[in-house]
């Protein structure tokens, strides 16, 4: 039986240790991690008390599942540090989203094309979505050079992930960072 714990809001699933392993025959991986073979789930469990060491199920899919004989409080901080490592190198890209009206000026367009050009170096992801309002419905066709114009202003920095596409009264559009 699996259970859970928190611990700084985070949920650390438990591994299955000694008596709760209910498998007849398990793959056993010493406290040195050399292979002991596969043998009796009681015969692993008697090794693992004469070391005085836990038996934890380490990969319970495999056939036979494996366990290792290990100190199971630090097996699993082991465990936690090595999550918390992989959680700090992980890139998180936002999306920054840039709105523009269908007759947006030349100067207010430079300055929404100078907020993307920071967005991308910085390594976010920029939507453009360009929004209708009432009769501005009637000329989207016409407003598409808006997006083309944009996208062609940062192609030096850019690329268009998504191309330009109508949803609802807007048409959206990403660019991300040129590698």
């Amino acid at each position: 039986m699996l259970s859970t714990f928190f611990m700084e809001g985070k949920t650390i699933s438990d591994y299955i240790i000694n008596e709760q392993i209910k498998d007849k025959e398990v793959r056993v991986i010493g406290e040195n991690g050399e292979q002991l073979g596969v043998m009796p789930t009681k015969e692993a469990l008697k090794l693992a008390e004469e070391a005085e060491l836990d038996l934890v199920k380490v990969a319970p899919t495999a056939k036979p599942p494996v366990c290792r004989i290990v100190d199971y409080g630090k097996f699993k901080y082991e465990q936690l540090r090595k999550e918390k490592e992989a959680k700090k190198k992980q890139k998180v890209i936002e999306v920054k989203e840039i709105r523009l009206s269908p007759n947006i000026d030349t100067n207010d367009l430079n300055t929404k094309i100078n907020a993307a050009r920071k967005f991308l170096t910085k390594g976010d992801k920029v939507k453009i979505t360009l929004r209708f309002r009432g009769r501005e419905m009637a000329h989207m066709n016409n407003s598409k050079h808006i997006l083309d114009d944009f996208a062609e202003s940062l192609k030096d920095v850019a690329v268009v992930e998504k191309a330009p596409k109508v949803e609802g009264r807007s048409m959206t559009m990403f660019l991300t960072e040129k590698r």
